[in-house]
């Protein structure tokens, strides 16, 4: 052991203890630029400053942004956005709060580049958006710190957030509500047609909303019997048209159709029709993985309302309980929930689809505003087939084709059966040589193809034909209510009569 002579190991220990004191005070801890930059903004301690937070949905970031651009476009406005650079904004628990508080622990967040995320809106227009910055605002007398935080579900904040702090919590409240007004106001849903999924983190960790773009369908192009077209204009365009006047005589706008029939005769079509002639009405479309997303469609209907929520092949969701193998769920019920929790006032328009409406659940009728009118997609008879070739012939040069001896051939043809005998001459004609002359043997060779596969392939392509009836002899087995299905309030069949 080496020797330490004299040394008082008492005494040093305690001189060693001074001396590190000492240095710890000598070197007094570097405040937060960022804190002090806070402080200097709002003119006050900041440490005891209430924040109001409000959150949304991913989807509703571009509507945030734009809302956020035009409060900050004001004359007496002005604004600074810094961004913040560190890891730790990144993390679930940063936030506005911690920002007015750390101060040697936040030594490592500093001002930064200014962190944006690109949004693609309807029409190829692409919109940047503030996905992590800070805004330092300042009207008059009046300051304000607004953290616009994007939404990070990897770190258990499937939400985008808006935190506020102004002098005192009044002025941030109504710099909310001005933001909310924004948001309504200069939605980029309105009037689109748009469809939700479920984001990479699941439906309950995000949404994402795409836009869509349908082809335009005019009342021409819908091939049905007058009389039936007739009766869902008059369900949904002209209702439409009259919805002031209805709602003031005390008359409920939500309201429903169920389109029906084999697969192939038009329901998708339909749709696409009603969708064009009623301009300005959003349209959101649900079918498979976007039937979990029930609440946030609805929740958009009734928000960007005039609206319409289309459910194609809804007995994926709605077999009626009790069914063997039935699977009607939670999904079912969500649904009629949020069906009935809509205000008469608040004009939706539900338009669901299926092949087989037998098998729906009853309930989907019980009561005005679900299912208030229901019709059945007929297969097209000899005129409407004719008329359907003359149609999908345009801009094909028809050169001693006997389009009345093909619609007598193809009796029990849906419209896609037609569509596709149509698309296939075109092809095998431009194979020949001209693709725009379409003669007889190439509409012969074309009915060849579309039939070489048999009954089965005829059917997946829509042929009903008297020789693909079922079993039992009934060629349209799931073209009709089940006994057990009340009946809604209106039905329109294609042969017109009360079911």
């Amino acid at each position: 052991m080496t020797d330490l002579g004299d040394l008082d190991l008492a005494r040093f220990g305690a001189s060693f203890q001074a001396f590190i004191q000492a240095m710890q005070n000598a070197a007094a801890p570097r405040e937060s630029p960022l804190l002090e930059r806070m402080r200097n903004h709002l003119g006050m301690d900041v440490a005891t400053l209430p924040v109001i937070t409000e959150e949304y949905d991913a989807f509703e970031h571009p509507n945030i942004q734009l809302a956020m651009d035009d409060y900050l476009a004001a004359p007496d406005r002005a604004s600074q956005l810094m961004g913040i650079a560190g890891e730790s904004k990144r993390y679930a628990g940063a936030a506005l709060s911690d920002f007015l508080t750390w101060s040697n622990r936040m030594v490592g967040l500093d001002e930064g580049p200014v962190d944006y995320v690109n949004f693609h809106l309807a029409g190829g227009r692409v919109l940047a958006c503030v996905e992590f910055g800070l805004y330092f605002i300042e009207e008059g007398d009046t300051r304000l710190i607004v953290l616009l935080a994007g939404p990070t579900p990897q770190h258990g904040r499937p939400k985008l957030r808006l935190e506020v702090v102004a002098g005192n919590a009044e002025v941030a409240q109504r710099f909310i509500a001005a933001m909310n007004e924004g948001i309504q106001r200069l939605n980029v849903y309105r009037g689109h047609v748009i469809a939700l999924s479920p984001g990479e983190f699941g439906p309950g960790r995000s949404t994402l909303i795409a836009f869509r773009t349908l082809p335009r369908i005019t009342r021409e192009d819908v091939i049905l019997p007058e009389s039936l077209l007739d009766r869902i204009d008059r369900h949904t365009i002209r209702f439409s048209q009259h919805a002031e006047q209805l709602m003031e005589a005390g008359r409920s706008l939500k309201r429903g159709v169920l389109l029906y029939g084999p697969p192939g005769v038009g329901k998708t079509l339909t749709i696409e029709y009603l969708a064009g002639a009623m301009p300005g009405r959003t349209v959101l479309l649900t079918a498979g993985v976007g039937f979990g997303m029930l609440e946030p469609v609805v929740q958009i209907a009734r928000t960007l309302s005039p609206s319409m929520v289309v459910l194609e092949d809804i007995d994926l969701i709605a077999e009626q309980r009790g069914m063997p193998m039935g699977h009607a769920g939670p999904l079912l019920f969500q649904l009629l929930n949020e069906m009935d929790g809509l205000q008469p006032d608040t004009d939706v328009i539900f338009v669901l689809t299926t092949n087989r409406p037998d098998v729906l659940e009853p309930a989907l009728a019980a009561r005005p505003g679900r299912i208030d009118l229901a019709v059945e997609l007929p297969l097209p008879d000899r005129e409407a087939r004719l008329r359907l070739l003359e149609l999908y012939a345009r801009g094909l040069r028809l050169v001693d084709v006997d389009l009345g001896g093909i619609a007598d051939e193809i009796e029990g043809a849906t419209p896609a059966y037609i569509k596709e005998l149509l698309r296939k001459a075109a092809v095998i004609a431009a194979i020949d040589g001209d693709g725009t002359t379409v003669i007889e043997a190439h509409i012969a060779a074309a009915l060849a193809e579309l039939n070489e596969g048999g009954r089965l392939a005829r059917r997946l392509l829509g042929f009903r034909g008297s020789d693909d009836a079922d079993p039992d002899g009934d060629p349209q087995v799931h073209a009709g209510w089940s006994p057990g299905f009340p009946q809604p309030a209106v039905v329109m069949r294609s042969d017109r009569r009360t079911p």
